[in-house]
């Protein structure tokens, strides 16, 4: 089969287009070929060399996420059969024509979708009902501030929390960004390039604060957040990408009884995972398959494109997700 492999850490031009084994699925296991890919952040980061895939994915293949056909199952999978259209969660080697996944991390292509629009789903909902809905408990009625509201990640949480009742604030780098999140759901966004969100957030919540924040920032964020967070407020951290180091005043943390927490989702295991898929089909499919929640798409790239789309990946002048593309 062709792949998509990191022939090297380092910039993008160290995605290479070979021949790779096709893999052969475990008992629990299913075979897809893939139609398409979607890129994300950590695939970016493992390229650079600084996150290593667990020991049982592939080592040089990344992607997390794909959308295709099955063309065949393990011996104990009970779930799905040859034929069938599924978008998968994955640890990895999601970049080539054949990808293996855990039966219970599959999910129904929604049939008013593309497969290309279906690739871009697994990693940003899973990633956030496991952090905004598990860890932070947003109830309807709450409030939500997403930091990074275009991104992948932003796109989602805007559209699935505002769907189950909740208001939400974004920040995000350039006006049309912020009137782009808005158009999707946002109660507001908020330029960061221009505005200081603490502030804002001060303002546009009366002094109270917000319920929940789901960052992806880190670093000097954390002050910020802190001050936006209301009494009983839940921080969950899902990257650091101003860094890992921040100043915490466990006054305010003490004060508003502050929750602080976060996770990563590629280390965690096939049950954990597939709990979530099962709660996404029950919750969220139903709203995807309506069309009251839609993927965001802003290119996608054929398979042999992958170093472009990376440069677009870093560059974040993308609005929503960015997919790589096998077959039609």
């Amino acid at each position: 089969m062709n792949a998509i492999i990191i022939s090297q850490p380092g910039a993008p031009n160290v995605l290479q287009l070979t021949e790779r084994p096709q893999p052969t699925p475990k008992q629990n296991e299913v075979l897809i070929k893939v139609a398409a890919a979607g890129i994300n952040r950590p695939d970016v980061a493992q390229r650079k060399g600084v996150y290593p895939p667990p020991p049982d994915a592939p080592q040089d293949i990344p992607g997390l996420e794909v959308a295709g056909t099955i063309t065949a199952v393990g011996t104990a999978v009970t779930q799905w059969q040859t034929g069938d259209q599924v978008c998968a969660l994955v640890s990895g080697g999601g970049y080539a024509e054949y990808c293996t996944a855990p039966e219970g991390q599959c999910l129904p292509v929604p049939g008013n979708l593309s497969m290309a629009e279906a690739a871009s789903l697994p990693e940003t909902f899973f990633t956030v009902w496991s952090n905004v809905f598990n860890r932070g408990q947003l109830q309807p009625g709450e409030t939500l501030l997403v930091h990074g509201g275009s991104s992948g990640i932003g796109v989602t949480a805007i559209q699935v929390a505002a769907a189950l009742g909740s208001k939400v604030y974004v920040t995000a780098g350039s006006d049309d960004k912020c009137q782009f999140c808005e158009q999707l759901g946002a109660a507001k966004a908020i330029n960061y390039k221009t505005q200081n969100f603490a502030d804002e957030m001060k303002h546009l919540t009366n002094g109270k604060g917000v319920n929940v924040i789901l960052d992806m920032i880190g670093g000097d964020y954390t002050t910020g957040n802190l001050e936006s967070l209301a009494e009983d407020g839940r921080l969950v951290m899902i990257n650091t990408m101003n860094g890992k180091d921040a100043e915490v005043d466990l006054s305010v943390v003490m004060r508003k009884r502050l929750t602080i927490t976060g996770s990563t989702l590629r280390p965690r295991n096939t049950a954990f995972k597939s709990a979530i898929a099962k709660s996404l089909q029950q919750h969220i499919w139903p709203l995807i398959e309506s069309g009251k929640i839609k993927p965001v798409i802003h290119e996608i790239f054929a398979a042999d494109q992958a170093a472009k789309a990376h440069e677009l990946m870093e560059s974040s002048t993308h609005i929503g997700k960015i997919v790589l593309q096998f077959s039609v």
